[in-house]
């Protein structure tokens, strides 16, 4: 009870304080940017950067953004590049972007990962991967695998979900060409390009 009391005065005295000093209006916006640089982007920021990246292609990135929100959260990162991929039932993907982070700097990332399954076409696209639960830079160079497909489409974009233990790599893709089907692959992420998939 003693220790409720003696923080609770702390609090109070803190706020007469700041409303002596007429700062009472800076409280809110304060505790916002506390939480808004906790490491996270907020969706506005992940919007903003993928209509700069994708251009006027980016009509429909919005919905997309929203929806990868709304179910696993704030991505502590995000990877803009560009890939291309081909399959005939075995398919090849490879790509290379920058990692963008609050805490710790952009870096290179570089992709590639085999596919199988009912799975034809080819296709070379610009992508953002939001990247959630990233504890460091080292974390992301691994093999995330997953279920590609139409997991959620709107105008000409498509989100699918990667992961490797408790990091998700959530890709969102734009681009020429055509992929039919569902394949069944992974991607192994690397600072540096390789030709080998594996």
């Amino acid at each position: 009870m003693r220790f409720d009391r003696f923080h609770r005065r702390q609090f109070l005295g803190m706020l007469s304080t700041l409303a002596a000093a007429g700062l009472t209006g800076a409280v809110a916006p304060a505790l916002a940017a506390g939480r808004a640089n906790n490491g996270q982007y907020d969706i506005q920021e992940i919007v903003d950067a993928g209509h700069n990246f994708f251009g006027s292609t980016s009509g429909g990135l919005a919905k997309v953004v929203e929806k990868a929100f709304e179910r696993y959260g704030l991505p502590n990162g995000y990877i803009l590049g560009q890939e291309g991929s081909g399959a005939f039932i075995a398919g090849l993907t490879y790509g290379e972007g920058e990692l963008y982070t609050k805490n710790a700097g952009q870096h290179p990332a570089f992709w590639q990962g085999p596919s199988l399954g009912i799975d034809y076409g080819g296709q070379g696209a610009r992508a953002m991967m939001l990247v959630y639960n990233l504890p460091s830079v080292d974390s992301l160079y691994k093999r995330y695998g997953g279920v590609s497909g139409s997991a959620f489409i709107v105008a000409g974009f498509g989100m699918t979900v990667l992961s490797n233990n408790n990091v998700l790599l959530v890709p969102i893709r734009t681009g020429l060409g055509a992929r039919l089907g569902v394949n069944l692959g992974y991607l192994k992420l690397t600072r540096s390009p390789t030709w080998n998939p594996f």
